[in-house]
């Protein structure tokens, strides 16, 4: 007698015979309109410096900046986040150069809101590209930890002169107690209530941020150690403290939360969703993208295959915009 074979009424695999098919129901997609592109500028004329540890990524002259902003503009992106590389005779203790309204990064922001006005401006508000001592805030008294309330006092004014000076989006990445409630208040009085907060929710005391740190010069002053940030970022292990720090921002104000880094933190940019209708926004790191970059240089990895991959997970984690040094590349493609 012939065996029956089993009657299967739902063959999933239908909706994966081929790429048509798979195309018309695919749930999630990684578009230009997702990213926001970091960029590093540096003092100085001429052409970029190339960041060793982040292929691809420079550390532009305000000119070259400009000109990236205007290419970057061209395919898509709509958002750019700066980055500073402060001269090491400007940095002191307290973080002061971050005051100056004709500082690095406050010149570079009035050449590209001037070159391209859509283009949406972030300008990251913390210290540790201005102190001495790496650190994201002033010491105490003690210079065993990093004075909470003096910080945000700063990160306040810093704002403000940011907004000043033309930005539309200001970062606080510091991870003090408060500092959301206060640059919002900071802002209002100044008369800046159109300028957007997206806080560092939910950024964590991570190992991936180490390329960073080269690129800006934030490490330095730690040597070869790794810079503990550890009484303000957050421990990795903590999901739960994580939503505390983002119900906090909320109730301060925030108008997008950030998860940092992405790839390592999928579960709490998804239990971020569940928390908030807020957008969310997610840092794929200098380590995430220089891993990537560092495995397919091996040839252990398939680098534009990994590469998408790692950016759709984010997306379908939850996050409504993606902070990646792909950006610009990836919007070439889709152009």
């Amino acid at each position: 007698m012939d065996e029956v074979f089993p009657q299967i009424s739902r063959r999933p695999r239908r909706l994966r015979r081929n790429a048509s098919v798979r195309a018309l129901v695919q749930e999630t997609r990684v578009t230009v309109d997702d990213f926001i592109y970091p960029l590093f500028v540096r003092e100085g004329e001429g052409a970029g410096e190339p960041v060793p540890s982040m292929p691809g990524v420079e550390r532009h002259t305000i000119e070259g900046l400009v000109a990236e902003c205007r290419a970057a503009a061209a395919v898509g992106i709509k958002a750019v986040a700066l980055f500073p590389v402060t001269l090491v005779e400007l940095k002191d203790e307290r973080g002061t150069e971050a005051l100056n309204p004709d500082c690095l990064v406050l010149r570079a922001v009035k050449a590209v809101k001037a070159a391209v006005p859509d283009l949406v401006v972030i300008t990251d508000v913390a210290l540790d590209p201005y102190t001495t001592t790496g650190h994201d805030g002033v010491l105490n008294a003690a210079g065993s930890d990093v004075d909470n309330d003096a910080t945000v006092e700063i990160l306040a004014k810093m704002a403000v002169v940011q907004a000043d000076a033309g930005v539309d989006w200001v970062a606080p990445s510091d991870m003090m107690d408060g500092r959301v409630g206060a640059i919002r208040s900071a802002l209002d009085a100044a008369g800046h209530t159109h300028v957007a907060i997206l806080a560092y929710s939910a950024k964590y005391a991570s190992a991936f941020y180490g390329p960073f740190r080269d690129a800006v010069g934030s490490q330095q002053a730690a040597g070869k150690s790794y810079l503990d940030k550890k009484t303000y970022q957050l421990n990795p292990a903590n999901p739960r403290e994580s939503m505390v720090e983002a119900a906090l921002d909320i109730e301060e104000g925030a108008d997008v939360l950030m998860v940092k880094p992405a790839g390592a933190y999928l579960d709490i940019l998804c239990q971020l969703r569940q928390l908030t209708d807020l957008p969310l926004a997610a840092y794929q790191v200098s380590g995430e993208y220089a891993q990537i970059h560092a495995a397919a240089e091996k040839g252990w990895l398939d680098y534009a295959a990994t590469r998408d991959e790692s950016l759709l997970a984010i997306k379908r984690a939850g996050a409504s915009l993606i902070l990646t040094y792909f950006a610009k590349e990836i919007a070439e493609e889709q152009a």
